[in-house]
């Protein structure tokens, strides 16, 4: 049995697309655990560059089986547009499936995430205002439609009435906006549900089935750990857990069945939204490192706020997830930078402390406290560890150390043979 999950360590957009799809290239199975279309993935193959937002990273792969498990919540639209888009590509889904237990998004999540966040006025939480937050609201509430639910004419169409009238209701006594048609989106979903057909199936099984027959199967997350809804900076969070821990019930099997978990960590830090950032450089430092590593969303194309390496973050991120690796991403951005730096620790209330506060107030509160190491210059065509400059090296080491978890996987540039594997899956 050989298991591995892929999280992301910081606050996302830390490249794990590209590992997910590196290591896609070793497993079985890839499956997609949480999360929606707000997030991206980006890889690279050779000169093209794929954009994925539901659809696992493994997809590239014509002999991956690709899973969107349960715990993931489905816009039909978003999906069927993401399959012609690699189908025109040239790009297989025949091996794609989906739970028939995931929840499905409707235009009423995404206007009510819209106009939530419109009425919040300047203490918005920065949502991509994909509906998100809605369905797996409705999800908790237990009203909730299925994909299980859409592949049955007569339980959706039944489903949908209830929902909708309550929904339409919302619409119009808290925002003044009238609502939906009920034949119209009914007509819609009945559509996109036969185009979705022929990849629903039991994916819990599929897994379960895959992992007991000894194969490789490897578990992908969207967004990253501190923006957990439990762990993360809340309420500047996702709505479900990237973590490790929401494997089980995103995916539908136990603990003992993961044997590795890798976080992938940029060699510096980035955020996307609102919230507290310790290490946050707004200087042209800032600047230099956003324009370099081309920091802007997939989803959104916002400017990622970019900051130096915080190993508070990282080595919470280690204790929540039980990382057993880390993969390094981005090392090339901080190329030609005379020094570099990493925070070891927050000073709080004159008092330096080491470890991740639950509170935003206290973390907004915290000033980074740092080392600095030398710089690099180009590494991009560094092809094994030893290779690389002492001065990378020391860093490297250092984050080790601070983070108490080692380097599995070190990567020099965005395309699959700039990555160096110390530690094979």
């Amino acid at each position: 049995m050989s298991s591995l999950v892929i999280v992301g360590a910081q606050w996302g957009d830390e490249g794990k697309g590209k590992i997910t799809d590196y290591l896609a290239s070793r497993s079985d199975v890839v499956a997609r655990y949480q999360g929606g279309n707000n997030a991206g993935h980006t890889v690279e193959v050779g000169k093209e560059k794929y954009k994925l937002n539901l659809i696992p990273s493994g997809i590239l792969h014509a002999d991956k089986l690709c899973i969107i498990g349960n715990g993931v919540v489905l816009d039909p639209e978003a999906f069927l547009n993401e399959i012609k888009m690699l189908q025109d590509r040239g790009v297989s889904t025949s091996n794609l499936k989906i739970s028939d237990r995931t929840h499905v998004i409707f235009p009423y999540h995404k206007k009510i995430d819209e106009l939530s966040e419109l009425q919040r006025g300047s203490n918005d939480i920065g949502t991509t205002k994909k509906g998100i937050g809605p369905a797996y609201m409705d999800k908790t509430e237990r009203t909730g439609i299925r994909i299980c639910d859409l592949m049955k004419k007569d339980v959706f169409a039944q489903k949908l009435k209830v929902n909708l009238e309550s929904k339409n209701r919302y619409l119009k006594e808290i925002f003044g906006f009238e609502g939906y048609s009920y034949q119209e989106l009914l007509e819609k979903y009945l559509d996109y549900a036969e185009q979705i057909r022929p990849y629903v199936a039991d994916t819990s099984v599929l897994v379960y089935d895959a992992i007991k027959a000894n194969k490789k199967v490897l578990f992908e997350g969207a967004q990253g750990t501190l923006l957990d809804l439990d762990f993360g900076t809340y309420p500047y969070v996702t709505s479900s857990h990237p973590g490790s821990g929401g494997v089980g019930t995103g995916v539908g099997i136990g603990p003992s069945m993961i044997n590795k978990v890798i976080g992938v960590v940029k060699a510096y830090t980035t955020r996307v939204g609102k919230g507290p950032f310790p290490s946050e450089l707004l200087d042209e430092t800032g600047d230099y490192i956003r324009e370099k590593g081309f920091e802007f969303g997939t989803v959104t194309g916002r400017p990622r706020r970019c900051g130096w390496f915080d190993a508070v973050i990282v080595r919470y991120a280690t204790r929540i997830n039980g990382l057993t690796g880390i993969a390094l991403t981005k090392l090339d951005t901080l190329a030609d930078m005379k020094t570099v730096k990493i925070c070891t620790g927050y000073k709080l209330n004159g008092e330096i402390i080491r470890e991740f506060p639950a509170s935003i107030e206290d973390l907004a509160g915290c000033e980074p406290v740092y080392e600095e190491f030398e710089g690099w210059g180009d590494i991009s065509g560094v092809t094994e560890y030893n290779k690389l400059p002492t001065s990378v090296i020391r860093y490297i080491e250092r984050i080790e150390e601070l983070c108490g978890v080692k380097a599995a996987i070190i990567s020099v540039g965005p395309r699959r043979d700039q990555t160096i594997v110390i530690d094979e899956f």
